[in-house]
């Protein structure tokens, strides 16, 4: 699908677990050294979300997984924080498959597609999170759907298949119905499968898929590097939304921004802020290293530390914690909406 849609190239995680890729996605916050906004108790109320801000302009919003939602706190945190609607296992009356995490991908996009059929011929605009769960450890999913990569059945990489079969399934599905041309899609990875490796941080593993597609969205592919928390504004710019946020990523939709692009990434207790190729490592009671990383050869080499980097790598890396600590990454209490002069696709 990446050559119907808006493809990302070289779009980096911001850390290595699925509520990190969640916090950066649905919030924007910049990811720091303590778990992720989504499990930590002062956000548990009026922390901005992107449901937050388009149910402030009349969205439904939902919340559409497999498995039980209060994993990860997920629940509580997505409840307290602008979404009216979840989806869980309970919700599945007649599943398809069910295994460890739940009812199965094609089931779990199956509900979503169901509902934003029937949220549409209602006339009501919709934000639909949907996460999928085959693609986990002990990788099962159905009989009979795709032709195995490799034997044994119960791997990463036929799950990963599944995983895509299911997904194509629900563009088939949604590339038909009447929500397709008024519908902004986003696909992209929470994070990679698989993170290690032998450099403080290593930047390869967080090389992450993404796209954005739908009836409103030209095809291309994006060279520039890109973070996860510049998807929150980019969709918010694409859908005409202008509302004051505390959102610190760029919009990628203004083609002078972000040239070459720019990148955080969270390892352990470890920052790596990466401007083009060149990196600032943050660690903790150290001072910053410089590098020089070739996307070639996933290779950080050591250069001279560009101080400009580093300030900008510790405004980033300390950001979030003050944000968090005075509860400055919220909405006002009344926020009127704003809409920019030509509105664009709802999702």
């Amino acid at each position: 699908m990446s050559t119907q849609g808006w493809a990302f190239k070289r779009l980096y995680a911001t850390g290595t677990r699925s509520v990190r890729g969640i916090e950066a996605v649905l919030t924007g916050f910049p990811p720091t050294p303590a778990e992720s906004v989504v499990k930590l108790p002062a956000s548990r109320e009026r922390f901005f979300t992107l449901a937050d801000v388009l149910g402030r302009h009349g969205y439904d919003t939902g919340f559409y997984y497999g498995g039980e939602s209060h994993f990860d706190n997920m629940r509580e945190f997505f409840l307290a924080n602008g979404f009216t609607r979840i989806v869980d296992r309970k919700d599945y009356r007649t599943p398809a498959f069910v295994g460890s995490w739940g009812a199965s991908d094609e089931d779990l996009f199956g509900r979503a597609d169901q509902q934003f059929r029937e949220l549409n011929a209602q006339g009501k605009p919709f934000f639909g999170l949907v996460f999928s769960s085959s693609n986990h450890d002990p990788f099962e999913f159905p009989d009979g759907r795709i032709d195995l990569y490799e034997q044994p059945k119960q791997t990463r990489d036929n799950a990963a298949k599944y995983a895509d079969y299911a997904l194509g399934e629900f563009f088939r599905k949604a590339m038909a119905s009447p929500y397709w041309e008024n519908t902004v899609f986003l696909v992209v990875a929470d994070h990679d499968s698989r993170v290690f490796g032998k450099d403080m941080v290593p930047i390869g593993n967080f090389h992450i898929p993404g796209l954005i597609l739908g009836g409103g969205i030209a095809p291309r592919r994006d060279a520039r590097i890109v973070s996860q928390i510049d998807l929150p504004p980019t969709l918010l710019s694409l859908l005409g939304i202008a509302d004051p946020t505390p959102l610190v990523g760029q919009d990628l939709t203004d083609a002078r921004r972000l040239q070459p692009g720019r990148a955080l990434m969270q390892y352990d207790r470890n920052l790596a802020w990466m401007e083009g190729n060149d990196v600032a490592i943050l660690q903790p009671d150290k001072p910053a290293q410089g590098y020089r990383y070739d996307p070639a050869s996933d290779q950080l080499h050591p250069q001279p530390l560009n101080p400009a980097l580093a300030r900008r790598a510790h405004a980033y890396a300390m950001w979030g914690t003050l944000a968090y600590e005075k509860e400055l990454y919220r909405l006002p209490e009344k926020a009127k909406p704003t809409l920019t002069s030509t509105p664009r696709p709802k999702p």
